[in-house]
């Protein structure tokens, strides 16, 4: 053994000597701090003997937590993943009682819900503890990730880049959900976003690109991931030829949708080719996967999307600290509610009920997990990650597009790209990082906020229905509650909406500022003449309704005062759609040619002055339909690669780009060679934990963790996508 290992190995022991030294100081110091914890038996000991059993517990519970985990880890992957979550506190609380229990003579003892803080609050202290040895050397912490880097080639079968051919570059997608155009030069010279704006001083360009008609995350991610989003006309919308209603976030429509977009393009997605698809709706066609919504209504130990929940908070550092930081941002939310109704802000949606819990879900677990994803893809070198960060879309939706909910959030997005960035230096191949976003947010007063009824009301009424007295809430678009419902195992939406009751009413949906209404006693599309004779005084209520832009009804757009413009005519729908901007005819063409367009579109007023649209879903920033920011996101790329063009029209074409960019890497953009899946033994992982586990620190106060974990435990098979279970946090964030 050569002097660097013995190096290397000492630095390793006085590593787990000084952990174990401050686990032991945290337990004395909880035994005297909280009446139901003890340390020393019945008659009383001397301070060394306390200090000798709180030596032995501490060393017991730190041994049993490396060894079990991944033995409870393997037991649980049938447990619906949020679930684990909790269920990590009290088996965390268990493997504290059982270490005391084999303290000689019993001289520890613990209530059973003491023993959950107190085994919560030693894992953490390790975990930071851990975290701030090993990255006070700047070599030491190089080679730690080299190594965690070379270990995961040799597991796949890669080569070493070292040793032989060097690997071409690899394409890292990070979508910022949401976030427009716009926006994002507002937030780099605002300074919120220092990082990006470093990007965009130096080695990056960015420009907009326009959505599709259907400005939201499942047109516009199919487009940009599978090619196609032919037939997407919203983010949901009732297809006659089954009955049903389709939604993009529902994971059952999610897998149809992907399929039905594979079968238009004989093409399995951008990802195909050693990809990794992260807390995406659809996969992209990659076989790493972890919270991708279109494979998450399987269930068993084949869905490997949830892999990335499991091996994220099979580590109880990680669970401690991602649950600190969800209570605080539940906390957050409320408090900025209750500011936001005192302050009289203007306009404002309800942000009680369960919204607190869904938007801690977004802006905390699932960023924590997905960013862990990417550092652990990054680390194992492969060819192309598409990742998606949810956050700033949900506080958006609610919070409005701009404003200090949204700027907090923002904030903490370019913290966590920073951390990527950092971690890309030490991957094995070098990465180009690509920022890109799926659509923007425009502002605006609710429909039913400003004009007292629904468009379901409206619908009814123009129909000579009966119209409730008491005005319905619509449900909300945004994707993090459906991830919810994934990780709950409650994947599909219920309720009237799944699949509309029989009759001959008219099914009215929303889409953002988007609605659209079918007839089901009609069959096919419904024609203008057709409408008109059934419901004489529908289209004209809708088309006069001051909070109505335009509608779309077999091939003709309708505006107010009876204004028509037959899109098959040049010019008609241009000239009358031209407060929506340029390209609004175009996207409105396409959609009027998909087999499953609603008999009427209905798009909502739009005023080019303040930039507001009018949604019908409850959202004061919203997205779905033409008008404003919510139709011109970002691309950012590396000037390296070749420039993406003048002109972006559409999710397909972005799709093109990227795909344009991963021929350009140095070489083929394929796998070095063959990736066999090798499993791992559990007592290999175990090897590796007790030897490289560093957890990273607890978050600042504001409930931000320093950095996501590292080294990888396969939950259930080899070729799971799991996340690595031992963290390496970036450096400037623990000095």
């Amino acid at each position: 053994m050569g002097r660097g290992r013995w190096r290397t190995a000492g630095s390793a022991l006085v590593r787990v000597l000084l952990v174990w030294a401050v686990s032991t100081l945290t337990m004395l110091a909880l035994a005297g701090i909280l009446p139901d914890f003890r340390l020393q038996s019945d008659d009383g000991d001397s301070i060394t003997q306390i200090g000798l059993t709180a030596v032995w517990a501490a060393g017991a519970f730190g041994l049993l937590s490396a060894l079990v985990w991944p033995v409870l880890v393997r037991a649980l992957l049938l447990v619906p993943a949020l679930v684990l979550g909790l269920l990590v506190f009290f088996l965390n609380g268990s493997l504290l009682l059982i270490a005391l229990s084999l303290i000689p003579d019993g001289r520890g003892e613990v209530a059973p819900e003491t023993a959950v803080v107190v085994a919560a609050v030693m894992s953490a202290v390790a975990s930071a503890t851990s975290t701030a040895l090993a990255v006070r050397d700047d070599e030491a912490y190089r080679r730690r990730l080299y190594r965690l880097a070379d270990r995961r080639r040799r597991r796949q079968g890669r080569t070493d880049p070292a040793r032989g051919a060097e690997a071409p570059p690899g394409l890292l997608m990070l979508q910022l959900d949401g976030v427009g155009y716009a926006e994002l030069r507002r937030a780099c010279a605002d300074g919120l976003m220092p990082t990006v704006a470093g990007l965009l001083d130096g080695s990056h360009r960015a420009r907009s690109w326009r959505t599709d008609w259907s400005s939201q995350t499942g047109a516009s991610q199919l487009g940009i991931l599978h090619g196609s989003n032919f037939d997407v006309p919203a983010f949901r919308w009732y297809e006659k030829d089954t009955g049903e209603v389709m939604v993009c976030n529902r994971p059952t429509s999610a897998a149809e949708l992907q399929r039905r977009a594979v079968g238009r393009t004989g093409d399995g997605g951008l990802l195909t080719l050693d990809g990794a698809s992260r807390g995406n709706l659809f996969s992209g066609g990659a076989d790493q996967l972890a919270l991708v919504l279109s494979v998450s209504a399987r269930r068993g130990r084949a869905n490997r999307s949830r892999a990335g929940y499991f091996a994220y908070f099979s580590d109880p550092a990680n669970a401690v600290r991602t649950a600190g930081s969800f209570v605080t941002e539940v906390v957050r939310e409320i408090v900025q509610s209750l500011r936001a109704r005192i302050r009289g802000d203007r306009p404002r949606v309800s942000r009680g009920g369960l919204y607190p819990l869904i938007r801690a879900f977004a802006t905390v677990v699932e960023r924590d997990v997905v960013v862990a994803a990417v550092i652990g893809d990054m680390l194992a070198g492969r060819s192309a990650v598409y990742a998606d960060l949810v956050a700033y879309d949900e506080v958006a939706h609610h919070s409005g597009p701009r404003g200090r909910d949204t700027d907090r959030v923002l904030q903490r997005l370019d913290r966590s790209l920073a951390l990527i960035a950092r971690v890309a230096e030490h991957a094995p191949r070098r990465y180009r990082i690509v920022l890109l976003s799926d659509h923007g947010q425009s502002p605006g007063e609710t429909f039913l906020g400003r004009y007292g009824l629904t468009l379901k009301d409206l619908v009814r009424a123009g129909c000579g229905l009966p119209v409730s007295r008491r005005a319905g809430r619509t449900r909300s678009g945004a994707e993090a509650r459906a991830a919810v419902l994934a990780a709950l195992h409650r994947p599909v939406e219920e309720g009237e909406e799944a699949r509309p009751g029989p009759g001959s009413e008219p099914v009215v949906l929303a889409s953002g500022n988007l609605g659209l209404i079918s007839f089901p006693g009609i069959p096919g599309r419904a024609s203008r003449e057709r409408i008109e004779r059934a419901h004489p005084a529908l289209l004209a209520t809708l088309a006069n309704h001051p909070g109505v832009g335009f509608l779309l009804v077999d091939g003709v757009v309708l505006g107010r005062d009876a204004t028509a413009a037959r899109l098959d005519v040049p010019g008609e729908a241009e000239e009358l759609l031209a407060p929506f901007g340029p390209g609004a005819a175009r996207a409105v063409r396409r959609t009027d040619t998909f087999p499953h367009v609603a008999d009427v579109m209905v798009n909502s007023a739009y005023d080019p002055r303040t930039g507001t649209v009018h949604a019908f879903e409850e959202q004061i920033g919203s997205h779905g339909g033409l008008g404003g920011e919510q139709g011109h996101p970002f691309l950012m790329w590396p000037t390296e690669l070749s420039d993406p063009g003048e002109e972006l029209a559409g999710a397909e074409a972005v799709h093109a780009v990227l795909r344009r960019w991963l021929r350009e890497a140095d070489g083929p953009q394929v796998p070095l060679t063959v990736p066999v899946p090798v499993p791992v033994p559990v007592g290999e992982a175990v090897a590796e934990a007790v030897g490289d586990v560093v957890a990273a620190p607890a978050g600042e106060a504001g409930g931000e963790p320093a950095g996501p974990p590292m080294e990888e435990t396969p939950p259930g098979d080899g070729n799971s996508g799991s996340l690595p279970s031992a963290g390496v946090p970036a450096r400037d964030e623990i000095r």
